[in-house]
């Protein structure tokens, strides 16, 4: 080999040896990087662990110090509320699933008397023996472990009841325990000494009160009747007097005494009521009876005060809504004298309006009454203070209207055991309304839809200067299928009458050309379709509020027919069913014109020398002959020689009275064989209690004191064989209160 060559190979190995260690320095490098890289991290790693380990310690140092304060607040709390538990009067303690007592207060420990063995740890099971025992507890007659078997009982059960104790020394307690969810149980005994003993005094005093009440209703009950019976005596002959003739101061005398006699009693009827009310003894009596006629019955009742005032009296009846309900007639009147007679009372001019309508509810009607006046109204701050007991709206030292200030206040309270509510609504200058709603079951059948007007009656011409009772009618004709063409006077009534007009219904009392005077226009051909037009044959119909005044007016033969205003939709409908041309109506006849021929026996027994004054004088005239009798006894022996067709029984007499007298009557009556003798009571109690007494003990009827001739000729008419039908007057006794004349039925 040559030194060249083998110079070249030297070169050769030392340049790979050098490329060879720059290789290996390189990786010797980038490992090194690497390391001081991994060295890097290691030690961020150590920092953040020392770091986290400094907070770690650090915060468990935290804990512990909240911790140590933490269990020193609860210590603190525990403390206090031990002492709070040891301090109460009441005892309290604590018992584990178990039945052990864990802890107990002072008051608790208290109540057994220092007994050592009462501690933490004794069982209830032992406590009750204890208590036995030891005659902590007053267990009365109770044996001691049916005693202890029924406290037992009642802390085995997972939701017991409170119950009292009465301890050795007098003191009561009541037991109240509490189980938590793990079983232990907290155990209250409340001192409820003071509380017995107040209870005591209370229903002692309550006891008195009630007492005082029942001698105070008593007291009334006894009163109504002393003063019912003398006022029979002057409201009767005031009644008789009237109808006698007096000249113009005579008959304001006895007007005045009238009214006062009437005012007397309806202050007497509200201050039993609202006796009644306050002791919580007034009882509903419901019946089948018409709620129509009831309304109007009382309308008619106040017809002469609104008369006297100018006033217009008006019935709005829903024609779609059936008349028959079943309820209490004699409350539901009552309410509405007193809405209507305010209404009345508080309107100087206008009208009054009472409004029904209703609702069905399945059987049921959600019947709505509202009466609605155009008088002085209620101011706003008044209207909460209107249904409280004596309150009026005028101020009590200058009173414009009497009256007692019970009525609205025994209306609320007679609603609300109706179960429905009252309300009003009122502006001081316009007017009021005043209005109830009550749920009422239908009796009888329910009418479907309204009477339809014969063919004939196609345009009827609706005559009233009222514009309310246009509306009014004016509804009623199209509701009973017929076209109506109102007139607010009689010369706009003759305008417009013409030859399709084919039925005219006016009112009576209109200013400028009343209703007689229109009807002789018509038939004179005054209307504007002359001799040629149907005007003068043409059917009328005229409403008044007073039939009386009508019958003597010539103007009368003009007329198809009159009717009552407000008039009952039966009484309308049955004349426009009968409507005829016009003709000359008779008067009806009299009791005596149309029964002469049999006059009826009718026995009174009545003790009091006016009252069978009063009532032979009322029965003047009558086709009866009237017998009287002093006392029960004289009674039962003259109904045995007379066999009367009638007896007026007084309930009130000496010796016998009217109760035991009907009873012989109708014991004889059953043992005889004989026919049943009508006996109607004639009292000065008038309350329910009484009324229910006497039927059951076989009275037919009753009248109250004072007497009204209406209703006595009513009895008279209903109950003889002469007067059964020919009355040409019904009467309908309102309960506690003065009779409402209706039309002829």
């Amino acid at each position: 080999m040559s030194l060249a060559t083998k110079l070249t190979e030297e070169r050769r190995a030392r340049l790979a040896a050098e490329r060879l260690l720059e290789q290996k320095q390189a990786e010797l490098h980038a490992a090194n990087r690497k390391l001081g890289r991994h060295a890097r991290a290691l030690s961020e790693e150590i920092v953040e662990t020392r770091a986290e380990v400094a907070n770690v310690r650090d915060e468990n140092q935290r804990v512990r110090l909240d911790l140590s304060e933490a269990n020193q607040k609860i210590e603190i709390a525990e403390r206090r509320l031990w002492h709070s538990i040891r301090a109460i009067r009441d005892g309290f303690a604590f018992f584990n699933a178990d039945g052990e007592m864990i802890a107990a207060n002072d008051a608790w420990l208290d109540v057994f008397d220092g007994l050592e063995e009462i501690a933490p740890g004794v069982s209830y099971v032992r406590m009750l023996q204890l208590a036995t025992e030891e005659g902590i507890v007053d267990i009365g007659d109770t044996p001691p472990a049916i005693w202890r078997r029924q406290m037992m009982d009642r802390w085995e059960s997972a939701g017991s009841d409170p119950i009292t104790l009465r301890l050795w020394n007098g003191v009561f307690i009541k037991l109240v325990d509490q189980r938590g969810r793990d079983g232990d149980i907290v155990c209250l005994a409340l001192n409820i000494t003071d509380t017995v003993r107040h209870e005591r005094v209370l229903r002692r005093a309550r006891q008195k009160a009630e007492a005082a009440n029942r001698a105070k209703s008593a007291f009334l009950a006894n009163m109504s009747h002393e003063i019912r019976t003398p006022m029979n005596g002057v409201v009767g002959m005031t009644e008789l007097l009237c109808d006698t003739d007096l000249n113009e101061e005579q008959r304001l005398y006895v007007d005045t005494i009238r009214n006062s006699g009437e005012a007397l009693l309806v202050i007497i009827n509200d201050v039993l009521d609202y006796s009644k009310i306050e002791a919580e003894k007034l009882q509903l009596h419901p019946e089948p009876f018409d709620l129509e006629r009831c309304i109007h019955e009382v309308v008619m009742l106040l017809q002469p005060a609104a008369r006297d005032k100018g006033l217009e009296l008006v019935v709005d009846y829903d024609l779609f809504m059936p008349t028959t309900f079943v309820g209490d007639p004699g409350r539901l009147r009552q309410v509405l004298t007193n809405l209507i007679g305010n209404a009345v009372k508080f309107t100087l001019e206008g009208h009054v309006l009472v409004r029904c309508v209703g609702l069905p509810e399945g059987e049921e009607y959600r019947v709505h009454v509202t009466v609605e006046d155009t008088g002085i109204g209620i101011a706003s701050d008044k209207k909460d203070l209107i249904f409280g007991e004596f309150r009026q709206i005028d101020d009590d030292r200058n009173r414009k209207f009497e009256g007692t200030g019970l009525g609205l206040a025994i209306s609320q309270s007679l609603i609300g055991l109706m179960g429905g509510e009252i309300w009003l609504d009122s502006e001081v200058g316009v007017g009021s309304s005043f209005g109830f709603k009550v749920t009422l079951p239908v009796s009888g059948a329910v009418p479907q839809d309204a009477p339809v007007l014969k063919r004939e009656f196609r345009r009827v011409l609706v005559v009233d200067d009222l514009e309310i009772n246009r509306i009014i009618l004016a509804r009623q004709v199209e509701a009973l299928g017929a076209t109506p063409v109102v007139a607010s006077s009689g010369g706009e009534a003759l305008r417009l009458l013409d030859d399709g007009i084919d039925l005219v219904i006016t009112d009576h009392n209109m200013p400028a050309m009343d209703g007689m005077e229109l009807a002789e226009a018509i038939r004179d051909g005054q209307a504007g379709g002359g001799q040629a037009g149907g005007g003068r044959n043409v059917p009328i119909l005229m409403l008044t509020s007073s039939t009386a005044s009508t019958e003597t007016d010539p103007a009368r033969r003009h007329l198809a027919g009159v009717l009552q205003r407000p008039t009952p939709r039966h009484e309308l409908f049955r004349m426009l069913a009968d409507l005829a041309p016009p003709a000359v109506t008779p008067p009806p006849p009299t009791l005596v014109e149309e029964h002469g021929k049999s006059p009826a026996v009718v026995l009174a027994a009545e003790d009091n020398a006016t009252n069978r004054l009063v009532l032979s004088k009322m029965l003047r005239g009558a086709p009866i002959t009237l017998h009287f009798a002093e006392d029960g006894a004289e009674a039962v022996q003259k109904w045995q020689q007379l066999q009367p067709d009638l007896v007026f029984m007084d309930i009130s007499m000496p010796g016998m009275d009217g109760t035991e007298a009907t009873r012989l009557i109708r014991q004889q009556e059953q043992d005889l064989g004989l026919p049943r003798t009508p006996i109607i009571a004639v009292t000065a109690h008038v309350t329910e209690d009484g009324e229910t007494d006497m039927r059951r003990d076989g009275m037919d009827g009753f009248i109250a004191k004072p007497m009204r001739r209406a209703a006595v000729l009513a009895a008279v008419a209903d109950h003889t064989p002469a007067g059964r039908g020919g009355c040409a007057a019904r009467t309908v006794q309102a309960r506690d209160g003065p009779p409402a004349e209706a039309a002829a039925g």
